[in-house]
């Protein structure tokens, strides 16, 4: 007869069938479970199916059972006792519900006997909390210190803010004051800056996590204070406990592994630091390498600081705190698939910088030609090259881009007088080729900026169909001026091509015409040119009319 009480959900011998064979009763697994709950507690899972009736009819029967208890007051003893196949639980004399060990979760570890017991403590606490329920005295008292605690947590919350804009704004003053008393900035360019903004920001969020954590304490002492809140109460305090406890032993456990990292940090760091004295000295000449140039040693200064670095958190990696967990190695996969789709053009920008690196093709400072871009090189990059025009353009040219075209390098070889510039004239067949060669050569000995060692040169490059083509070949002094110096040197050569009555064949022409095409000296400066005697050649030679200028050329030919 135990035995048939215990399957029978609700336990009551009037509600027990008569007298069936032990082997007859029918015990078997549902397919789902259903938690008995009493007085908003969790008392235990059912999971049996017991003579056809499912775990969620078998807990609305103890449910029963429990109401007419508490409508009693009868709150306890609760007890388990145990019979053939399994556990009851009691409260006084009356079966409320049976566990058998189909009830019981063994794969998670769980056993009828502590099943039994947890259930029994459960079910104690939920009787005391209901019959709690319904005294008046105890509801009053309660509601009474929730009132309290509201009060007290609005006020918490009223002196937070008011602290929060006194302290912000005392914390503005005494940093303005600080800042622009110490000569770093003044008040406008201060307060145009965001530093103000992010120490605002900063007091805010501090200023809110208070208000949040009385905020949170504040409801959960006030669902405490109810006997059917108070579950709630207790999940949300104990929620907070196990974070903060969570969270200080995850800072005590990771203590050992910190301090490796750190340790591998600074070891690194100093290494990085002495490669970094080493390299500077070779960039400044104080230091000789055979396999590393001046040139090059920022650059391989910049390679090895980053493998060390990399070397050093490749081996630190164990070491630090959650690099375990598959939210870490979920971030390490994220950031290698960037990396995947994101390193087509990259890499090809960072080969072409080293290509150029390495081959010693470009120096910061040195006048280039790097396809229709001509200028000062400014800055070598990992990925791009920065050149300044001649008109002050700042030009950024990728590096891929710069491998791929013709780079010509006026300044590698200036300082040495092996880099000629040149500069092309088209003379006729009528003009004497020495009197073309003295003229220019004339041109360059008036230009300043045109060394004359090693003297300038003239070539007869090319006999045209109705010109020759003269090139003058000159070293500049400063290539930094190549343009202003080109100027000059092509504004002499037009004033003496004119003052001599040489005609320059371009563009090209059809007939012999009946005078040199040369302009006359009283005509360099007519409207709205001005004379300045600084001007190439103007007071290089004495003046001339047009019939001398003319008779000149004749007597010239």
């Amino acid at each position: 007869m135990a035995q048939i009480a215990l399957l029978w959900p609700c336990g009551l011998a009037a509600q027990v069938p008569p007298a069936p064979d032990a082997t007859a009763l029918r015990v078997e697994r549902s397919n789902q479970s259903f938690t008995l709950v009493y007085a908003n507690r969790p008392i235990v899972t059912l999971r049996a199916r017991v003579f056809g009736r499912d775990p969620d009819q078998r807990a609305r029967g103890a449910e029963r059972i429990l109401d007419e208890l508490v409508e009693h007051h009868v709150h306890g003893p609760v007890q388990s006792e145990s019979i053939a196949g399994g556990k009851i639980i009691t409260v006084g004399s009356r079966t409320v519900v049976g566990l058998t060990p189909t009830d019981v979760d063994e794969l998670s570890g769980e056993t009828i006997d502590g099943v039994a017991a947890e259930a029994v403590a459960r079910l104690q606490q939920a009787l005391d909390e209901a019959i709690e329920a319904q005294t008046p005295n105890r509801l009053l008292g309660a509601s009474a210190l929730a009132i309290a605690a509201f009060v007290v947590g609005l006020l918490l919350l009223w002196g937070i803010a008011r602290a929060h804009r006194r302290f912000v704004g005392g914390m503005i003053q005494i940093a303005e004051r600080k800042i622009t008393g110490a000569g770093f900035a003044d008040v406008s360019s201060l307060r145009a800056s965001r530093l103000l903004e992010f120490q605002r920001r900063v007091l805010t969020a501090v200023a809110v996590g208070l208000g949040l954590f009385v905020a949170y304490n504040t409801l959960t002492f006030v669902l405490r204070r109810f006997p059917y809140t108070r579950p709630w109460g207790e999940s949300m305090r104990d929620y907070l406990l196990t974070t903060f406890e969570t969270i200080g032993l995850s800072v005590l456990n990771a203590i050992p592994g910190l301090f490796t990292v750190v340790v591998i940090f600074v070891i690194t760091r100093v290494v990085s630091r002495l490669m970094g004295f080493w390299f500077k000295a070779i960039e400044e000449g104080r230091v000789q390498s055979p396999w590393i140039y001046p040139e090059t040693a920022q650059t391989t200064r910049r390679l090895a600081a980053i493998l060390v670095w990399l070397f050093a958190i490749v081996v630190a990696y164990p070491y630090m705190p959650g690099s375990g967990t598959e939210a870490f190695k979920g971030i390490s996969v994220f950031l290698g698939l960037m990396v995947t789709f994101g390193s087509t053009g990259l890499v090809n920008q960072i080969m072409s910088g080293l290509m150029l690196t390495y081959s010693r093709a470009l120096r910061v400072g040195d006048v280039v030609r790097i396809g229709e871009i001509e200028g000062t090189v400014m800055h070598l990059g990992v990925l791009s090259t920065k050149v300044r025009s001649f008109r002050g353009e700042e030009c950024t040219i990728p590096n891929a881009v710069v491998v791929g075209q013709t780079t010509t390098d006026y300044s590698r070889f200036a300082d040495s007088g092996q880099v000629l510039t040149p500069t092309s004239v088209t003379i006729g067949y009528d003009a004497p080729w020495r009197q073309v060669q003295a003229l220019l050569l004339l041109a360059a000995e008036r230009t300043a900026g045109v060394r004359q060692e090693p003297k300038p040169i003239v070539l007869q490059v090319s006999l045209e169909d109705f010109y020759v083509k003269y090139t003058l070949l000159v070293c500049l002094e400063h290539q930094g001026k190549r343009a202003l110096t080109l100027h000059e040197l092509h504004a002499n050569i037009q004033d003496l091509f004119n003052e001599y009555g040489v005609q320059i064949m371009s563009p090209h022409y059809e007939s012999d015409p009946h005078a040199p095409k040369v302009v006359a000296r009283q005509h360099w400066h007519a409207a709205p040119a001005s004379h300045d005697p600084r001007s190439p050649g103007d007071e290089q030679q004495p003046w001339r009319s047009d019939d001398q200028v003319h008779a000149h050329a004749q007597g010239g030919r």
